[in-house]
């Protein structure tokens, strides 16, 4: 087995056991081995598989770009990341889909939630999306498309699993709010509100991680990302 297909198992390994453990698998090994057990389990594995995808990465050939990336690219790769840090930050306060929550029969579709009602998952698959644009190597494309599919079907899978354990207040979310970013305000069934929907946790935040981020690429990947590609 060659690196490329070895980083590929791995990711692949990583995705799949994600969604058999939070899903088909969840409740029998919950009842077989406890909380407790079940969630070292699944932590052994996320460790174990996430650590074979850090493995195989370096190892695998770079190879060359499917495309040549300037800066248009580039410029739309800093947008879409500096949306993808807000939709990230604003998913923390309020959050329907969190462990634990139990709002979302009354939870509002405004600011990040009226864009898209799993704000958090599509700011990774932006994320996914984005290093893909920017980076079109094998091996980078193999990581960033199973962090997309871990995402946006994970986003899927979660919407059947709080539908079935909150079927009152999950539904009447779902009608609130859109799967595919901007299709709810488009129905005209959420508005953000202006920049005021958003949050200063959200805006203030994601711009602060946005800029941080981005920064942290020149010592890290030796490469400067974002507004510091100009800047610096």
């Amino acid at each position: 087995m060659d690196e490329a297909m070895l980083l590929t198992a791995f990711s692949a390994a990583f995705v799949g056991s994600h969604f058999l453990l939070s899903h088909p698998l969840r409740r029998p090994l919950v009842g077989a081995l406890g909380e407790k057990g079940f969630l070292a389990l699944y932590s052994l594995v996320a460790f174990a598989t996430l650590g074979g995808m850090a493995w195989a990465y370096p190892r695998t050939p770079v190879g060359a770009p499917l495309w040549s990336v300037g800066d248009g690219i580039w410029a739309l790769a800093t947008v879409l990341m500096l949306a993808a840090s807000v939709m990230l930050l604003g998913s923390l306060v309020r959050n329907p889909a969190m462990p634990g929550a139990a709002n979302a029969a009354s939870a509002q579709a405004r600011g990040v939630y009226a864009i898209t009602r799993h704000p958090m998952l599509w700011a990774f698959a932006i994320w996914g999306m984005v290093h893909i644009l920017v980076y079109p190597v094998t091996r980078n494309i193999i990581v960033a498309l199973a962090i997309i599919v871990l995402s946006l079907a994970g986003a899927a899978l979660q919407d059947r699993k709080k539908a079935a354990l909150d079927p009152q207040g999950w539904p009447a979310w779902e009608r609130r709010t859109s799967y595919w970013p901007f299709a709810a305000i488009l129905q005209g069934r959420a508005r953000i509100g202006g920049f005021s929907g958003f949050g200063a946790h959200a805006l203030g935040g994601g711009l602060l991680v946005w800029l941080l981020a981005t920064w942290a690429h020149i010592p890290l990947a030796g490469r400067a990302a974002g507004i510091w590609r100009w800047l610096t």
